[in-house]
């Protein structure tokens, strides 16, 4: 009994969805329906595009009507309109510059796909070059240069050469581009003609968008090549300068381009030059706008008056803060250039802080950037009024933007040290609003301040103890754990917060286990009598119950120094800490360089240098000559603060280290000195009677048998890595001043 067919029929264009909702049984019913629908939507265009419409039809509206309907299907990535690809060559010879446009499109979609097939367009498209109309050479020499199909590039050029002489400028636009795109196809054919020279010739053109395409298409093929160098003279960049008015806005934008290879030999030229471009800065086209500032940061480095640099400085700020009235979209490209230039020109923008402050309608990666540019800005005249921003931020709905404006007060006081109190008291005042995630970033933040400030502004620490159940989040937990192990011996109940903390030992991430680890060692160290029930537990767990190879070898390490060097225990985890600052996000000074001269391309919005973005763009780097300002440079000064520092290492010796030197003489390298540690450690606490370890305790940790910590009497302990993970018992002083040490 044959199936019955559902009522329904899928569409050729109905998608997987609807496929495999269809039942299986159906399916190859379904197929042939689909196959036949396709064929016979082909069959029906082919008739449309062949009918001759009539003599009524004078301007082939009937043809027209049907190229449409294949450029649309086209467009959908409908692979079916490759079968009216001999249909369409037989169109292409009627004389319409309409009909031609839509063939010509169809021709450049499917060459490669069917190369056969598109050699036989070829002699009416060099038929075409040779027509009366300027339109439809350039049509045709724009549709040769777009098929990359080998007979084609190689028939193009020829023809090419005489079109860099036609006498109508649009034309002779359209070739200069298409010397680039030949290039793209085959760089030897187009190096081995002469169509690089007579595209050189061409920037003495008449024409100013001539001259501007001819521009445009030597930057990109020098982009492309290896063995081609593109410069400019003062001459020729002064004349191309002069041609600026005249040129359309993207013409302006290639004459600015080329302009950065230009290398100036004296530093007059260089200032004449960008005073003389200035004028493009007021441009309502953005990308013009963005290219001048890179021009004009470019001839900075070859000027050398100070009160010529800060005049075009002040120049640079209006146009960027014009650019903040436009979209969103333009508004982020210029807020990250803006991020780029403050870390070259800090004068740039300096006195403009309010006009990046954040509107209720701005989308977030525009407040972010915002922010940022906030923080780069804020200084001790105008922190009051930036505290006060950031504070109305912090209650905003959007949470991400709220961590990152308490963030940015945090980062404020580690950046400006007489504001320091003013940002702790905002910390404070948000802290206080109990909000779980404000709680938390403001945390994260006071373990900064106080590794920037130590000993000072310690009265907060109770303010965050009382918080302790809000933190859920591994980064919030282990600043806390940290401000409590770094002031474990000014907080009554150290042990006790972090034996909370331990309880969750198992579940915590790596990152809140080391800092569980650290913060345990340095309670240890400070209180021994608090800390001697949990340091062999948390070691044990550190090195026998992980698999995270960066815990285990913190556990050993920790381990070793309690049990060999208790001095050198307590320089190392509670020494100094390096010095934290809040400019951590500025590039190195090479890329800052590199990036300073890719304003306004894709690569400012990374941050990244243009080369990493671009696999096949160059390296952009400054050109050496006698009017490079070379002190100036971010790289220059980074080079000699490192040669200046290397010299006072090398005058001072070397720094005497950390560790006990009883072990440095042994010749059997790391592996002999860490083995010779272990057995004479194992063998001096084995060996040690009561009053031995007393005195070396006393060596290690103090002058005396006792101190107080908080009004009581304080006595030491030490770890015995030899023997597992046992914790040696203070000693009991009997009357006749002998001793026990008791293990377990």
């Amino acid at each position: 009994m044959p199936i019955p067919m559902p009522i329904h029929v899928i569409s050729p264009y109905g998608g997987a969805a609807a496929w495999n909702a269809l039942p299986p049984q159906y399916r190859p019913l379904t197929q042939n329906a689909v196959l036949t629908a396709a064929q016979g939507k082909v069959a029906e265009l082919r008739l449309e595009l062949n009918s001759s419409g009539g003599k009524k039809d004078k301007n082939f509206s009937s043809k027209k009507i049907a190229l449409k309907k294949i450029v649309a299907n086209m467009t959908m990535s409908n692979n079916d309109m490759v079968a009216l690809f001999p249909d369409i060559v037989g169109v292409m010879g009627t004389q319409s510059l309409e009909i031609k446009k839509m063939c010509f499109l169809y021709l450049v979609n499917y060459a490669r796909t069917k190369p056969e097939i598109a050699l036989k367009a070829l002699p009416i498209l060099l038929n075409d070059l040779e027509d009366s109309n300027p339109l439809m050479r350039a049509l045709a020499l724009r549709t040769l240069s777009y098929v990359h199909v080998k007979q084609y590039v190689e028939n193009t050029v020829q023809p090419l050469k005489g079109l860099l002489k036609d006498s109508d400028p649009y034309v002779r636009k359209t070739a200069a581009f298409c010397v680039a795109k030949l290039y793209d196809h085959d760089r030897h054919l187009v190096e081995g003609s002469d169509l690089i020279d007579r595209l050189n010739m061409m920037l003495r053109d008449e024409n100013p968008t001539v001259v501007s395409s001819a521009l445009a298409s030597l930057m990109d093929i020098w982009e492309r090549s290896e063995s081609i160098k593109f410069t400019i003279d003062y001459a020729n960049a002064s004349k191309i300068v002069q041609i600026l008015p005249d040129c359309s806005e993207w013409g302006q934008t290639y004459i600015l381009e080329a302009l950065t290879s230009y290398v100036p030999q004296d530093t007059s030229e260089a200032a004449l030059l960008a005073d003389r471009i200035t004028p493009r800065l007021s441009h309502t086209n953005s990308a013009v706008v963005l290219t001048c500032i890179r021009v004009i940061l470019y001839l900075m480095n070859y000027i050398d008056s100070e009160k010529t640099i800060a005049l075009l400085c002040t120049k640079l700020s209006p146009p960027l803060v014009t650019l903040l009235s436009k979209g969103p979209e333009i508004q982020y490209l210029a807020l990250r250039n803006a991020l780029l230039i403050l870390q070259r020109r800090p004068e740039v923008l300096r006195n403009d802080i309010r006009v990046f402050f954040c509107k209720y309608n701005d989308p977030i990666y525009v407040k972010v950037t915002k922010l940022e540019l906030i923080f780069m800005l804020a200084s001790e005249k105008n922190i009051r009024e930036v505290l006060t921003e950031l504070r109305e931020y912090a209650t905003e709905i959007d949470v991400h933007f709220v961590r990152k404006s308490v963030r940015a007060i945090g980062k404020l006081a580690i950046k400006i040290e007489p504001a320091a109190k003013l940002c702790i008291a905002s910390l404070l005042e948000l802290v206080a609003t109990k909000v779980s995630y404000i709680v938390q970033e403001a945390t994260v933040v006071i373990k900064n301040i106080f590794r920037k400030y130590p000993n000072q502004y310690e009265s907060i620490i109770s303010t965050l103890c009382e918080n302790l159940d809000s933190l859920d989040e591994p980064e919030a937990k282990a600043a806390m754990i940290w401000v409590i192990g770094q002031y474990a011996d000014r907080i009554e109940n150290s042990e006790v917060l972090l034996e909370d903390f331990l309880d969750g030992w198992a579940d915590e991430t790596h990152d809140v286990q080391l800092a569980l680890l650290t913060a345990t060692v340095k309670l240890f160290i400070q209180r021994p009598s608090k800390g001697q029930d949990l340091v062999p537990k948390v070691l044990k767990w550190a090195t026998e119950d992980t698999d995270n190879p960066d815990l285990r070898d913190r556990g050993y390490m920790y381990w070793r120094l309690l049990s060999s060097n208790p001095a050198a225990a307590k320089s190392i985890v509670m020494g100094e800490k390096p010095a934290i600052t809040a400019e951590s996000e500025k590039l190195d000074p090479a890329t800052l360089e590199e990036m300073c001269l890719v304003v306004g391309t894709l690569a400012t919005v990374y941050l990244k240098p243009v080369h990493t973005v671009f696999r096949s763009a160059r390296a952009r780097r400054l050109q050496d000559s006698p009017a490079l300002q070379k002190e100036r440079l971010p790289s220059w000064q980074a080079a000699q603060q490192a040669k200046l520092l290397t010299e006072r290492q090398l005058a001072g010796g070397a720094p005497p280290p950390l560790l006990s030197q009883q072990y440095a003489s042994n010749g059997n390298g790391s592996a002999g000195r860490n083995a010779d540690a272990l057995e004479e450690a194992d063998a001096l606490f084995a060996s040690m009677g009561g009053q031995n370890m007393m005195s070396s305790m006393n060596d290690g940790f103090a002058s005396s048998p006792t101190h107080a910590v908080h009004g009581e009497q304080s006595q030491m302990y030490i770890v015995n890595q030899g023997q597992g993970l046992g914790t040696m018992r203070p000693m009991t002083h009997a009357e006749d001043g002998e001793g026990d040490l008791l293990s377990f």
